[in-house]
């Protein structure tokens, strides 16, 4: 009765990752920002398994890029393929076609409900993640939503993979959440909201993350690998 958590991440690879912190970054600061998240978002993930029944995973693409990972996730990590390239309703497009990808795939292996979670919050609290692993346990179906605070979404759990609730999306603005929202009244299934949190994708919000990193508060993940990046990059 596990609850599958899949890191939505691309390899880190200068120009192909966290493009939009470029400028502030380098390509080359944005690939190895992108790393340290990973690496203390799956770090956070496998804090949560000490306490909760859940399988930590990243859902990747493209699919020959699996072994750039290789010793860049916390141990006990999986891999699973998530490049969108499956069979889709109408209206399941981008980046909705990998969302289902990963959730069908997870699904298949025998996982009772499925959590997406994005790479962009190395800060989330661990209390965030064990509440909808909590709710998701918990009987009946339901969707449960991780709000972002630019109107996005940080996380999106499912005790099944229904794909309505990433048709007919404006993926990367800010009415993904709103959209979802709808998208899960119109298919009937009840929806649980989580606390906001933020995401980090643009200069105002890295700088957000530097102060937060300075001065911890005490409910959020201390990220320790993104801090260290920090001090040693002197960005």
């Amino acid at each position: 009765m596990a609850c599958a958590i899949a890191v939505m991440a691309k390899a880190p690879q200068a120009g192909r990752c966290k493009t939009r912190l470029v400028p502030p970054l380098t390509p080359d600061d944005a690939a190895g920002l992108s790393a340290a998240f990973l690496r203390d978002i799956t770090e956070n993930l496998r804090l949560l398994t000490e306490s909760v029944p859940v399988a930590p995973y990243v859902a990747y693409a493209p699919a020959e890029s699996a072994v750039l990972f290789d010793g860049m996730l916390a141990p006990g990590t999986d891999l699973i393929l998530a490049d969108g390239k499956i069979e889709a309703p109408d209206g399941v497009e981008g980046f909705g076609r990998c969302l289902l990808h990963a959730a069908q795939a997870l699904f298949d292996r025998g996982f009772s409900s499925v959590c997406l979670l994005n790479s962009d919050s190395p800060t989330l609290p661990t209390s965030y993640l064990r509440r909808a692993a909590e709710l998701l346990a918990m009987p009946g179906d339901r969707v449960v939503l991780g709000p972002a605070e630019d109107g996005g979404y940080y996380l999106i759990g499912l005790k099944r993979p229904h794909a309505r609730v990433f048709a007919d999306i404006a993926w990367s603005t800010d009415t993904v959440a709103a959209q979802t929202r709808a998208r899960a009244l119109e298919a009937g299934v009840p929806l649980t909201e989580l606390s906001a949190w933020y995401d980090v994708d643009d200069a105002e919000s890295l700088a957000r993350l530097r102060g937060d990193l300075a001065e911890p508060s005490y409910f959020a993940y201390a990220a320790p690998f993104t801090a260290a990046w920090f001090d040693a990059a002197m960005v």
